[in-house]
C-alpha cells in the first residue's frame, strides 16, 4: 500500500509505564511472519474503563469485554488485555463465540486471573472465526517474553489497513506526583462515529477509581473518537481501553469531578486528540486532513450533525482530493443535515479566506485564492450558520475531522479480502 503523506519520520517515544508489561507474537492469523498478537498485562488493582462501538453487530469480542468491565476481580490477579490483528472474529456464528471464550480461559489459565476479567480485542475482516488454537498456543511464549518496554511493538501487531503505526505519550500532575500517559491506536478505514473501525489502548501510572475513570474517559471520546470520520461507515469492533496501574499516586482518586483531575483530563484530551488525529491521516490513501468547524448553531449536538454531514460528504471529499474550492457543496451538506440553517446567513471560510457570506459568493474572493489554499495538504473549513436565538446570537459549536476521498480509496476497499 502507498506510504500516507503524513507518515511520521519515527515512532514517537513511549516510555515504560510503571505497572505495565506486555509481548507481541506470530500467531499466524492471516499472514505469515508478522506480529498479529499483543497482551498488556496491569498489576493488581489495575483499574480498567472502556468504550465500544455502537453499531447493532458487534463482535464477539465486543460482547466480552462489554461484561468484563463489571466482571469481579480476584485481589491478587493481573488484569489483562489480548489484542489480535487479521481478523474481527464478527459475524462468525458460535465459532467466533467459542474462540473469544477459549482464548480468554487459555489467558487467564498461562497469567493468572478470572478469565471473565480478561478483556479481548480483534481487528481484521469479517466474517472469519479467530483460531483460538494458533493464539492459545502463543501465550507460553509471550507469558516468559513479557517486558515493559514494547509500545511500538505493539501498535505494529495491532496494525492491518494502516500503513503506519500510531502512538502517543504525554507527562502531566496529579496532587503534586507526576504522571505519565502512553496510548497506542489503530486505524484507516471504516472510520466514522460511533466510534470507527479503531482500537486504542492507553495506560497510565495514575490511581483513580474505575467509576471515575470511566466517565472521564467517556468525556474525553466524545471530543477525540468520536469526533473523526473517513467513510462514515462504524465499525463492528471499535473499542477504547484507559487502564491506570495506581502505582504512582498514593491515593486513589474516585470522583471524576475532583479538582486534582483537571490537569489529568486535559492531558488525556490531547493524547486521545492526537490519536485520533493520526487515524484520520491515515485514512485509507488519504491526501488531505480536513478540520470542518461549525459555529452558531442552535446548540452543540446540532452544530456536530451538521459538521459530520459536511464531513462524511463523498463530493465534498471527492471535491477536496481533486483540489476544487467548491462552496456549494458545502452548502448542500449543511442543507441534507437536517438541522436548524439559513441558506441567507451562511458564512464560509477555507482558512482565513471568506468564499461566501450571507448566502452568496463573497465579493472579495478569488478562485485563485481558493485554488491555492486547497492544495495544502492540512485543511481548515469553517462553517459559520449565523442563526440566533431568543438571548442572541447562537452559540452551538462543534469540530470535527476527516480526509479525502481518493481513487485509490476504492482499489483498497474493491478487494480487502484477498
Amino acid at each position: 500500500m502507498k506510504p500516507s503523506p503524513f507518515t511520521p519520520k519515527a515512532f514517537p517515544s513511549l516510555p515504560p509505564i510503571e505497572g505495565f508489561d506486555m509481548a507481541v507474537a506470530k500467531a499466524g492469523i492471516k499472514y505469515e511472519g508478522r506480529t498479529d498478537l499483543w497482551v498488556l498485562r496491569g498489576v493488581p488493582g489495575t483499574e480498567i474503563a472502556g468504550v465500544f462501538t455502537k453499531n447493532k453487530c458487534p463482535g464477539a469480542p465486543v460482547d466480552w469485554s462489554r461484561t468484563a468491565l463489571n466482571a469481579p476481580v480476584e485481589p491478587d490477579a493481573p488484569r489483562l488485555i489480548l489484542v489480535n490483528s487479521g481478523t474481527a472474529n464478527v459475524f462468525a456464528g458460535q465459532k467466533g463465540r467459542d474462540a473469544v471464550i477459549a482464548c480468554a480461559q487459555g489467558l487467564s489459565g498461562t497469567f493468572g486471573g478470572r478469565a471473565e476479567s480478561v478483556f479481548l480485542s480483534s481487528t481484521g475482516v469479517i466474517g472469519v472465526a479467530l483460531e483460538a488454537a494458533k493464539v492459545r498456543a502463543k501465550f507460553p511464549e509471550m507469558l516468559a517474553a513479557m517486558h515493559s518496554d514494547g509500545w511500538e511493538a505493539a501498535a505494529h501487531a495491532i496494525m492491518t489497513t494502516d500503513t503506519y503505526a500510531k502512538g502517543a505519550h504525554i507527562r502531566t500532575e496529579i496532587d503534586g506526583h507526576s504522571v505519565q500517559i502512553n496510548g497506542i491506536a489503530k486505524g484507516s478505514g471504516m472510520i466514522a462515529p460511533d466510534m470507527a473501525t479503531m482500537l486504542a489502548y492507553i495506560a497510565t501510572d495514575a490511581s483513580i477509581g474505575q467509576t471515575a475513570l470511566q466517565e472521564i474517559l467517556s468525556d474525553c471520546v466524545d471530543i477525540s473518537f468520536n469526533a473523526i470520520t473517513v467513510d462514515s461507515d462504524t465499525s463492528t469492533s471499535d473499542t477504547v481501553l484507559l487502564a491506570a496501574s495506581g502505582t504512582v499516586t498514593p491515593d486513589k482518586i474516585v470522583t471524576a469531578s475532583d479538582p486534582r483531575l483537571t490537569g489529568f483530563k486535559a492531558a488525556l484530551k490531547t493524547l486521545m486528540l492526537d490519536l485520533a488525529h493520526q487515524i484520520v491521516k491515515d485514512g485509507e490513501v488519504a491526501s488531505k486532513f480536513v478540520e470542518i468547524e461549525i459555529t452558531s448553531a442552535v446548540d452543540d449536538k446540532s452544530a456536530k450533525t451538521i459538521a459530520l454531514s459536511v464531513a462524511n460528504s463523498p463530493l465534498v471529499k471527492t471535491a477536496i482530493a481533486g483540489e476544487d474550492a467548491n462552496w456549494g457543496r458545502l452548502v448542500m451538506a449543511v442543507g441534507k443535515a437536517g438541522e436548524p440553517a439559513d441558506r441567507d446567513r451562511l458564512s464560509i471560510r477555507l482558512g482565513d479566506i471568506l468564499l461566501a457570506k450571507d448566502g452568496a459568493p463573497y465579493a472579495g474572493y478569488t478562485e485563485a485564492q481558493g485554488a491555492a489554499y486547497m492544495q495544502r495538504s492540512e485543511l481548515k473549513i469553517s462553517i459559520d450558520l449565523g442563526l440566533s436565538t431568543n438571548s442572541g446570537v447562537a452559540t452551538g459549536y462543534a469540530r470535527v475531522w476527516t480526509c479525502d476521498f481518493t481513487h485509490a480509496y476504492i482499489d483498497i476497499n474493491a478487494d480487502y479480502r484477498s
